[in-house]
């Protein structure tokens, strides 16, 4: 039997302030998230960021919870049970959040002393970046490191130019862009700071314009076209997510802007921003956009709230007329399919 390990991000327990602030003092404290010294995690998180922004955040999630609880855990546990009908009999699938419930240490117990051939862990992040899939890997090896009995244990590393994945998230927009014209279309992806993107950089060169001078975008080149050196890059991961659905899609690289979001902080984050584009775009007479969040799998805060209520007012305020946000993977049946496709890939005399 194969053990297969889903992994989302995390949510809060509830939307009270209480819960958010202990959501959100797990998560900002992992050094992969925030990479400070301890003492200055310590002091901004405690002191600074949890306390001042844990009631603001609970209202927000107020916005998007559901009648069963937080999207994200809604989704990803129907996505974690239809991927085990799926599957069938001869594999265990489990859910487990890097942060708060369902816990990773809960999702592992599941899954040791089974007798089980392999475990195969599958961050549900399509694209890698150390502050998500790789805060994954080091848990869940700090975990089973305790074990007896390790069986053998797989990551799935990244999935952003998986054609099921592809396909799965071109579905869906292919729904919208039949349905309404639009002027142009924004790939809008979880940013990061620039500061991550260069620690995990073997050649040098990842992001040296905007090195030299922060109000700079990054070098194009540097992300915009696949090649070895840049493989693992977050930034340039999206880049390529991002041209396989244009291609997918019939969409002409003019009619298109990738762009980031969800910054925290004063340190530079990957750019270009997208309330900022979004800006610049209506100036330009873009009145209607189509906008996808294609680093997340499951409608969440960032997706719900940030993509789709908070840049559409920044939008509208600009002079924008239609804005329209393209819904996640969620459970849909071409994802549990991608799923189903990344996992079995694992397992060759199982295909």
């Amino acid at each position: 039997m194969t053990g297969i390990l889903l992994v989302n991000l995390g949510t809060p327990d509830s939307t009270r302030t209480s819960d958010v602030r202990k959501y959100l003092r797990e998560f900002l404290m992992d050094k992969r998230v925030i990479d400070v010294p301890y003492l200055l995690r310590f002091t901004l998180v405690n002191l600074i960021i949890a306390p001042f922004r844990a009631p603001k955040s609970a209202k927000v999630y107020k916005n998007v919870w559901l009648p069963e609880g937080s999207p994200l855990l809604v989704y990803s546990q129907k996505a974690t049970d239809l991927l085990q009908e799926s599957l069938g009999k001869d594999f265990k699938v489990v859910l487990g959040m890097r942060y708060q419930s369902p816990s990773l240490k809960g999702a592992l117990e599941q899954l040791k002393d089974k007798g089980l051939d392999r475990i195969i862990v599958l961050p549900l992040f399509p694209q890698y970046a150390s502050a998500s899939t790789g805060s994954v890997q080091d848990k869940v090896m700090e975990i089973v490191r305790t074990w007896q009995i390790i069986p053998e244990i797989s990551f799935v590393q990244n999935f952003f130019d998986h054609p099921k994945f592809i396909e799965a998230f071109a579905i869906i927009g292919k729904r919208h862009l039949e349905a309404e014209k639009y002027d142009h279309v924004i790939f809008s992806y979880h940013g990061l700071p620039e500061r991550h993107i260069r620690k995990g950089d073997h050649t040098g060169t990842c992001l040296r314009e905007a090195k030299a001078n922060p109000a700079l975008e990054a070098q194009p080149n540097c992300c915009a076209i696949s090649h070895k050196d840049n493989r693992g890059c977050y930034r340039a991961q999206c880049f390529a997510t991002t041209r396989l659905l244009a291609e997918r899609l019939g969409i002409s690289a003019e009619d298109y802007t990738v762009s980031f979001q969800s910054r925290l902080g004063r340190d530079p984050w990957l750019k270009p921003y997208t309330d900022y584009k979004i800006k610049e775009l209506v100036g330009k007479g873009k009145k209607r956009i189509l906008a996808f969040s294609p680093s997340f799998v499951a409608d969440c805060l960032e997706t719900t709230e940030e993509i789709g209520e908070e840049y559409k007012e920044v939008f509208e305020e600009a002079g924008g007329e239609h804005w329209q946000m393209v819904e996640s993977l969620n459970d849909s049946p071409a994802w549990i399919e991608a799923l189903k496709t990344i996992v079995l890939e694992r397992v060759p005399q199982l295909q």
